[in-house]
Formats: C-alpha cells, sequence, structure tokens
C-alpha cells in the first residue's frame, strides 16, 4: 500500500512539474483581512506588545529560558514581525527589541554558553527559532545589519556542529520516550549530544538555517543542511516518539529546501510524513499529541500551526485538494479553539481511550513561553493564504472576509470578498478594479457543500470543475459581482485516530465546524442520527431537543479555565 502511494506521489508531482511554476501567495500588502481573522490577529499583537514581551523582559537567560537560549527571543521577534504584515500595523517595541539583541549574543554571535565538545539540542532549536525572526525580519525591512547576525548564527552554530549531525541519536531503544515538561528539557546525555525530551527538536533548527540559507545563497550551508536532512530522513518517528511539533518544523524545511533547489523529491519526503502524522499524531478536533503515540500527553498550538502550514503548501506543490479542507478543518477547530481570550494560545487534553473521556478541555491556559508567540505566525499565514496565483490562475483556496490586488507589472486586479461563512452559505466577491483582461478566477468547492450556484450580476453560470476548484474564466469588469451559494453538509463521521478511539466512537460536524454538547449527561447517538441546523441558527439532534455548539470559538472567556469548559466531542454509537 505504502509502496503504491510513494509511486502516486511521484506520478502526481511529475504532473505538476510539467504543468507550471507552484502557485505564489501574495505579498502581505496586497491583502486586508477583515472579520475574525482580523480580530485574531489584533489581539495576538496586542498581547505579544504586552510586559512579558518588551524590550526589558524578553532576554532571558539559560536558567530563565529554561536552557532554551535563543527560543523566546527569536519567536517573540518572528510573531511581531508577522502579526505587524498582517495587520499593517508597525510594533511598538520591535525596533528597540531588535537594537538590544546584540549586547545579549555570545562571543560567537549566538544565544547561550558555547560547548566545545558537544551539541546542545535545545540550543539548536532556539537559535534556529532566532534565524527564523532574523530571517523574517530582513525579508520585510531589509535591513542589512541583521544579515551579519545570520551569517553568524549560521555559521558559528551551526557549521562549527557539522561532524556531529550524522551522530544525532535515533535509536528508539537509546532515546528516553516518557519524560518531558510542556515546555521541553534536556532530559539524557548520549555521546556528543544533550537531548531534549522535544524529541527531534534540532531539525526544528534546521528550518530555520534552511531559510537562513535561502537568504545568504552561502554554499557553505548546504552540505551542513544535507546532513541534517539525511539524518532527520532516517528517522523512525513512531518508534523514537517523536515530537509532533519538531517533525512537522522539519517537514516545512523540507518543503522550503524544495523552494530553493527545485527538488521536488523533498516535497514528497514531506508529504510522506505529513500523512504519518495525520493518522497517528492527529487528535480527534484536528490538534496535536505532543509526542506520536504518547496520547496521555496534551496538545500544543506550535505543532497545529506547522499542520496548517504545512497541509497549504502541500497543496501548494501538488494541488491535491484533501491538504486545503484538512488545512480549513484544522483553522477552524484547532487554530481557532486554542487560541486564548486574552489573544494568546494555550493546550488542550487528548480525548480519547488513553484519558479515559469524550471531552475536550484545556491542559494548559496559555503556553506563553512559545505558543503565544508560534501563533503570530499562524494567523498571519492564514492572512497570507487568501489567494495564490500563478501565470494563468487566481486561486481563492478558502472563503474569508478580505480585500486582495493581484498586480502584475504595470496591470491590477482588485477583488472584495464578503462572507459570514462558515455560519452562512453565500460568499461574494466585488471586482473594484481589472486592467487583466480575461482571468481564471478559482473558487473552492469543498466536499461538505452542496446545492451550489455562481452567478456573475445575478446571472446564473455553469462553471467547470478542476482539482476541486470552480473556475470561473472571463473579463472581469469594475463592479461585477460574483456570488456564491450553497447548502452546508451536517453529518456524523468515523474519528481519526484508530489507537485512541473505538470503533463505536463518532464525530459530528457542520459544514468545517466540528460540533460538541455542554452537558453533564453523556449523549449517545444513534446509528442513524441526523444534526439539523433550525431556523434559529442553532444546532440540534433530529426530533430531540438535545443541543449541540461548535468547538469554535471567537476567544471566549470561559474558554480559558480547565474543568469549566469540557465539551463532549466523541459521541458514541449505538
Amino acid at each position: 500500500m505504502l509502496r503504491l502511494l510513494v509511486v502516486s506521489c511521484i506520478l502526481m508531482l511529475a504532473v505538476i512539474t510539467s504543468q507550471g511554476k507552484v502557485p505564489s501567495t501574495l505579498p502581505f500588502s496586497s491583502i486586508r483581512v477583515k472579520g475574525e481573522l482580523q480580530e485574531r490577529l489584533e489581539r495576538n499583537f496586542q498581547r505579544l506588545e504586552e510586559e512579558k514581551y518588551q524590550p526589558h523582559k524578553v532576554f532571558l537567560s539559560m536558567q530563565q529560558s529554561g536552557d532554551w537560549p535563543g527560543d523566546t527571543e527569536g519567536r517573540t521577534i518572528l510573531g511581531l514581525v508577522m502579526d505587524a504584515q498582517a495587520s499593517h500595523r508597525s510594533p511598538l517595541y520591535l525596533d528597540e527589541i531588535m537594537h538590544r539583541l546584540p549586547e545579549h549574543l555570545n562571543e560567537f554571535g549566538y544565544m547561550g554558553p558555547v560547548f566545545h565538545d558537544c551539541l546542545h539540542e535545545q540550543q539548536l532549536s532556539g537559535n534556529g527559532w532566532l534565524l527564523r525572526g532574523l530571517c523574517e525580519y530582513y525579508l520585510w525591512r531589509k535591513d542589512e545589519r541583521v544579515l551579519d547576525m545570520i551569517k553568524n548564527i549560521s555559521e558559528q552554530l551551526f557549521i562549527s556542529g557539522k561532524d556531529y549531525y550524522g551522530d544525532y541519536p535515533i535509536d528508539p531503544m537509546a532515546r528516553q520516550t516518557g519524560v518531558g515538561k510542556a515546555s521541553g528539557n534536556i532530559s539524557q546525555h548520549i555521546d556528543r549530544w544533550q537531548l531534549s525530551s522535544d524529541i527531534g527538536c534540532v531539525f526544528i533548527g534546521m528550518d530555520g538555517l534552511i531559510q537562513a540559507y535561502a537568504i545568504l545563497s552561502d554554499d557553505k550551508l548546504k552540505p551542513v543542511i544535507e546532513s541534517l536532512i539525511s539524518r532527520f530522513l532516517q528517522i523512525d518517528l513512531l518508534g523514537i516518539k517523536a515530537q509532533t511539533h519538531a517533525t512537522l518544523t522539519a517537514c516545512r524545511g523540507l518543503v522550503r529546501y524544495a523552494d530553493i533547489t527545485g527538488d521536488e523529491r523533498y516535497i514528497l519526503e514531506a508529504e510522506k510524513r505529513f500523512l504519518l502524522y495525520a493518522e497517528n499524531g492527529m487528535t480527534e478536533n484536528y490538534e496535536n499529541y505532543n509526542w506520536f503515540g504518547r496520547y496521555e500527553t496534551w496538545t500544543e498550538p506550535c505543532a497545529i500551526i506547522d499542520s496548517y502550514m504545512l497541509a497549504v503548501q502541500l497543496w501548494q506543490h501538488t494541488l491535491k485538494f484533501k491538504y486545503l479542507e484538512l488545512a480549513e478543518k484544522i483553522y477552524y477547530n484547532a487554530i481557532c479553539h486554542t487560541q486564548r481570550y486574552n489573544g494568546g494560545f494555550g493546550c488542550d487534553n487528548c480525548p480519547g481511550i488513553t484519558q479515559n473521556t469524550d471531552d475536550l478541555d484545556i491542559h494548559i491556559p496559555e503556553a506563553h513561553w512559545c505558543c503565544t508567540m508560534r501563533g503570530g505566525e499562524g494567523l498571519s499565514r492564514v492572512a497570507e493564504y487568501t489567494a495564490f496565483v500563478d501565470d494563468k490562475h487566481i486561486f481563492v483556496p478558502f472563503y474569508r472576509n478580505a480585500d486582495f490586488t493581484y498586480n502584475s507589472g504595470n496591470k491590477m486586479l482588485s477583488i472584495e470578498e464578503r462572507t459570514d461563512y462558515p455560519f452562512a452559505e453565500t460568499v461574494t466577491f466585488s471586482i473594484k478594479q481589472n486592467s487583466m483582461g480575461k482571468l481564471a478566477l478559482c473558487l473552492p468547492h469543498y466536499s461538505w457543500m452542496e446545492s451550489i450556484s455562481v452567478k456573475v450580476n445575478n446571472k446564473l453560470l455553469t462553471c467547470p470543475e478542476q482539482d476541486g476548484f470552480i473556475v470561473l474564466t472571463r473579463r472581469f469588469r469594475s463592479r461585477d459581482i460574483i456570488s456564491v451559494s450553497f447548502k452546508m453538509k451536517t453529518g456524523c463521521g468515523k474519528t481519526i485516530n484508530p489507537y485512541n478511539t473505538s470503533v463505536d466512537d463518532r464525530t459530528a460536524f457542520y459544514g468545517p465546524l466540528q460540533l460538541c454538547v455542554r452537558d453533564s449527561t453523556k449523549i449517545i447517538l444513534p446509528s442513524d442520527a441526523c444534526i439539523e441546523r433550525r431556523s434559529n441558527g442553532k444546532f440540534y439532534l433530529r426530533g430531540t431537543q438535545i443541543q449541540f455548539g461548535t468547538i469554535y470559538h471567537l476567544m471566549t472567556p470561559e474558554v480559558w479555565k480547565p474543568k469549566h469548559s469540557a465539551w463532549q466531542m466523541l459521541f458514541k454509537a449505538h
């Protein structure tokens, strides 16, 4: 079966490669998001400007960081840079953070102590986040002074350890797999490695190094990157119980390296591991188990955001529509659920057999040391993924409230998109300006939509579909109105993870929104259960007064305290 999958993936990649270039995103300057996503971005931005993340607090000693030098600083810079671009507002404290950063680097230009005879896995990971933050800052501000910092971290820390990466311990029998705090910690020493309980987090550093290579074009980095990639590809992720966050970040690094080198084999490797994660590492509401095979643990928005980004990037490279559908469910049921009322992000439990619960509940109100900052990139990427373009198409992969403009040379297409989806069943696109002539506008037709219709200026059209998209090809004119209407399906489905749920477990959905019940009485669904949305906009089990809510919420204050927000999301069928 796996061999057939690999062959299928290779064939698909060959087809996509032959069809033309990979669709690309628009610059942040061309996108203005509105509505709920705008509110989420602004709330996260505000959180990242509170005292904890201000210049006099953000720089941590080795002890204060919990042995994660560079991690807090790098994630904070990254979150602020991304939030600023997506929100179109200047950050209040970023300039001062960047001004103070050099005085907190060691004599070789990176963060943390100098280890002469070993590598410290969490130091590589933390400085990897620092590289990511510096790289995104440079791409945004074009500040040449930052290049020296990127170069020093890459050379003095990562290149200096080039002889160690091939020996990174990957034997499952040698690694401690039942330990680890939510924030991670150094758990053991093997040969020349100080190893983290976040197994595989060295490959978070790899992603930062790959982005540094994209900017520096320094050939000295290439063999180091490929040594790290080679070691990562040798890991039995399930056997070693790798951290899912580290795994997904590494896979994003593979995609990034494919973009740099043009070698699509790295896309195939990332896809294989993402499919492994989707079956073994994803919880029933599309969050994550913090480690493969450790269902007794908790979720982590850092990994959830990785999974969202990776799903979209895999669609971008393969045009497999299933990845967009998965990304949509990750956004509404996982990212949106874990964003807390203060704009930060927190961790949840993992419902299922191991924890003996059907309820989704809060495990940690806010993971302020990592996930809150990482939320800045996650939400900003959701905004960035508003539209993709290639030589012949404009893809709108998700229905959002947004204005976006596509510029090509001296030609322009400007569109205003308005909708209350997924709580409403219409989307409207208004053409504000078009000097590009005939275009193919591609709009998603998700599997949870039925009775879909497309109108232009109130005239019903019959449009072809390709790769999950309705393709509307015409010479759009200013003031053209495109309306898409549909009916959203409701129903029950099987669970994701077959190892932590029973064959009788079901989940319930309205479109992409996962449904739950807030009641002390456990609900058992009949095998032919029908959930309907009534005129009051609420969901009920047909023939009863059993009411369902959504796991999605818009930073509701009550979703904060453990045991005060438990929602039944797994239902036994009979």
